[in-house]
C-alpha cells in the first residue's frame, strides 16, 4: 500500500508514573486520524480509571491530578473506541515503546504496522539537537498551528501530543514528498547519519 492511499492513527497515552513495587499503568489516552487524502479526521481522548494514585513527578509533567479520574472508565472498557480508531490503520506514536506496551491490555489486537515519528524525525533532521516531539514541533514551525486546533490543551496532554504526532508525520510526507512511496519506506528509516551525528557530540 502506497502511502497516500494509507490511514494513519496516531495514540498517545498518559501515565501514572512507575513508583517502587508497581507497574505503571495509563491514566489518559488520546487518539487522532489523519490521512493524505482526507487530511486530520475524527480524535477522542478519555481519562482512564487507575487504581494507582499518580506520581508527584508524573503530575509535575502531564498536570493530572487523582481527582480528574473519578468516574473515568477503564482501559479495557474503551475497547469500541479504540478498535473503531486502530482497525486497518498505520499506529503512529513518539517513541512508540509506552503506546505498545499499554495496548497489551488487549492481548492479540493485531494493530500496526507501528510509525515511530521520533525515529523518522532522527532520520529526516540528524542536525537536530533535540527530537523531543515539542522540540521538533518547534523547529518544523508546527506548534502554533497545533495549539490553534486545540487551544485549551497543552504537551503531555494526550490528545495534544497525538495530534501533534500526526502533524509531525504530515509535514514529513510534504516536505520529503512520500504519499507515492510504499508505507513501509516508514517503518524503518535509515538513521545511521544520527548516529554519526550523535557520536561526534
Amino acid at each position: 500500500m502506497l502511502i497516500g492511499d494509507s490511514r494513519f492513527t496516531a495514540i498517545d497515552f498518559e501515565s501514572a508514573g512507575a513508583a517502587r513495587g508497581r507497574t505503571d499503568v495509563p491514566v489518559q489516552v488520546g487518539l487522532c486520524c489523519w490521512s493524505v487524502r482526507e487530511g486530520h479526521g475524527d480524535h477522542f481522548v478519555s481519562y482512564l480509571a487507575s487504581e494507582a494514585p499518580i506520581t508527584w513527578s508524573a503530575r509535575k509533567v502531564h498536570g493530572i491530578k487523582d481527582a480528574d479520574l473519578i468516574g473515568a472508565p477503564p482501559l479495557l472498557a474503551l475497547w469500541p473506541q479504540l478498535k473503531q480508531r486502530l482497525a486497518g490503520s498505520a499506529v503512529v506514536a513518539h517513541g512508540k515503546g509506552t503506546e505498545k506496551r499499554f495496548l497489551r491490555s488487549f492481548p492479540g489486537h493485531g494493530f500496526g504496522p507501528w510509525i515511530d515519528t521520533l525515529l523518522l524525525a532522527r532520520a529526516a533532521w540528524p542536525d537536530l539537537s533535540d527530537h523531543s516531539l515539542s522540540a521538533i514541533c518547534d523547529a518544523r514551525g508546527l506548534s502554533a498551528t497545533i495549539s490553534q486546533v486545540l487551544p485549551n490543551r497543552r504537551w503531555h496532554d494526550a490528545l495534544y501530543d497525538a495530534f501533534a504526532s500526526v502533524a509531525l508525520l504530515a509535514d514529513l510526507i510534504r516536505t520529503f514528498e512520500l504519499a507515492d512511496r510504499p508505507l513501509e519506506s516508514l517503518l524503518q528509516p535509515d538513521l545511521s547519519v544520527w548516529h554519526r551525528h550523535r557520536n561526534k557530540h
